[in-house]
């Protein structure tokens, strides 16, 4: 059964779960339903009913070093970069529209392939040209992020992003990292006001 985490809360994956080594992570969301309206002959003719913006949302990792730095462009998993060097990060491509159940992007992760010069994976959803659209994360509902054990098929953690996020284009929805010889996941749900996602990678690179 899930253990299912509030903002801030922190769990083990891998103490007691020794065989555990390659992960899913999924990432969800919808735009908010808004109802049409269309009036009498259009809801005789079947028209009306509800609708949600049009907004595409991108899910990425940030690989993080010791100091917690970005060290390497190549360390930044997104659409256009979706498998890491060392192989342990793989991205499931983009998602225009965040429409329908379950996950809308996931990111395979393979703990025993990480390279040991990475220490935290973040993870990040943004929405594209949100400046340009003027589109944020007011206008979404239902984000996620939840972790799945490849092999099992064992869903181990979920966390629901439930603040208000009106205002925020970025959600930095939750990390795994090391800790000794172990690996854990922290649910962080914070939002940001960066335009992209190269300026969010750009904060830990400095």
């Amino acid at each position: 059964m899930a253990i299912n985490l509030v903002k801030g809360q922190k769990i083990d994956l891998t103490k007691g779960r020794s065989s555990l080594s390659s992960i899913m992570v999924g990432l969800g969301w919808d735009p908010v339903q808004t109802k049409k309206s269309g009036g009498f002959l259009s809801s005789l003719l079947g028209g009306g009913g509800a609708g949600g913006p049009d907004i595409d949302c991108d899910a990425s990792v940030i690989m993080l070093n010791e100091n917690g730095k970005l060290a390497a462009k190549e360390n930044l998993i997104y659409f256009g970069n979706k498998r890491s060097k060392d192989g342990s990060v793989a991205h499931s491509g983009d998602n225009l529209t965040g429409e329908g159940d379950g996950d809308d992007e996931t990111i395979n992760v393979d703990l025993s392939k990480i390279s040991p010069s990475i220490h935290r994976l973040v993870f990040v959803v943004n929405i594209y040209n949100a400046k340009k659209k003027n589109q944020d994360f007011g206008m979404i509902e239902n984000a996620f992020i939840r972790l799945v054990d490849n092999q099992s098929r064992e869903e181990l953690v979920h966390y629901n992003l439930t603040e208000n996020y009106s205002g925020k284009t970025a959600l930095i929805t939750g990390e795994i990292y090391r800790q000794g010889t172990e690996w854990k996941f922290a649910a962080v749900g914070e939002g940001t006001t960066d335009p992209d996602i190269g300026s969010i990678a750009n904060k830990y690179a400095k």
